[in-house]
């Protein structure tokens, strides 16, 4: 794969401040890309833009809550007014919660719509619109159609299959899927891709930063350490994940497992999905 691949895009990267957000948006400028690192956390987000600068073009970091609709509404008019319009959106920041649902209060519901649902619409949406507009005002030549841009939403391996220890999480990423694939054929036409990718396990810091809720304070934390230790055992960096996302652009997939429980759960989704019903029914001790 050429490393210039994608000279002269601009690229905008949420929850860019770490995690699959940092990689994804260092394999982009690596490749050519000028990246907008959009965070919540305002540093992270400037340092994976250092980073960036070593590698490609550089870029910008911007400090942005994605379950806000006003900010991402200033966020995105800003990008346009700054820069210009995206070519290539990844709306990746999300959070986690863990627990049984009768333990999940509405504020937990609402944050992780928040962040994870709520977030990739308005992403898809402000960005998605702008892309639109700029196809639809430049001239069209059979020989050259216009590149309208690519949207990457992440999701998970989670949204293949349920379980009972994260339905909020399992929720909001069947509902980034299925979103991914409305919107991929609604703006077919106008040559925009739109890609969900499905990570399974992974190193980030999402186990560490995620919300653990049902019973006593010492079992909670004894659930926290245990899923950093498989994450850490699992040894699946976050640099594959950003890889698979570089091709999927390339290739304008639609849906795009990765890793094995990935494939493995994408598979039995589809094949036996009285199997992840079993398999959903296994507790976290």
């Amino acid at each position: 794969m050429p490393l210039a691949h994608f000279d002269g895009a601009l690229a905008v990267v949420t929850g860019a401040g770490s995690g699959f957000g940092r990689a994804i948006a260092l394999a982009l400028a690596e490749r050519g890309a000028t990246v907008l690192a959009a965070d919540i956390d305002l540093p992270s987000a400037e340092r994976t833009v250092t980073l960036a600068k070593t590698l490609g073009p550089g870029g910008g970091a911007y400090e942005v809550d994605v379950a806000d609709a006003a900010a991402m509404e200033t966020f995105a008019a800003e990008v346009r007014h700054a820069h210009r319009v995206p070519d290539i959106v990844v709306n990746n920041a999300g959070i986690a919660v863990s627990g049984p649902f009768l333990d999940h209060g509405v504020e937990d519901w609402d944050r992780i719509l928040g962040v994870n649902l709520w977030g990739v619409i308005h992403g898809s949406r402000l960005f998605g619109k702008q892309m639109v507009e700029r196809v639809n005002a430049l001239p069209n030549k059979p020989d050259k159609p216009n590149f309208g841009g690519h949207i990457v939403n992440i999701a998970s391996a989670a949204a293949f299959a349920p379980t009972r220890s994260l339905p909020a999480y399992c929720t909001t990423k069947a509902g980034v899927l299925m979103l991914s694939e409305c919107l991929r054929a609604e703006l077919a036409s106008s040559r925009i891709g739109v890609t969900a990718v499905c990570p399974g396990f992974a190193s980030t810091n999402i186990v560490k930063n995620g919300t653990f809720v049902g019973g006593d304070a010492a079992r909670r934390e004894r659930i926290r350490a245990r899923g950093e230790k498989a994450l850490r055992l699992r040894r699946y960096p976050a640099e594959k994940v950003a890889e698979r996302v570089v091709d999927a652009i390339i290739k304008n997939k639609a849906v795009v497992p990765v890793n094995f429980e990935g494939h493995l759960l994408h598979a039995l989704s589809r094949i036996s999905p009285a199997s992840t019903r079993l398999l959903a029914r296994i507790p976290v001790q």
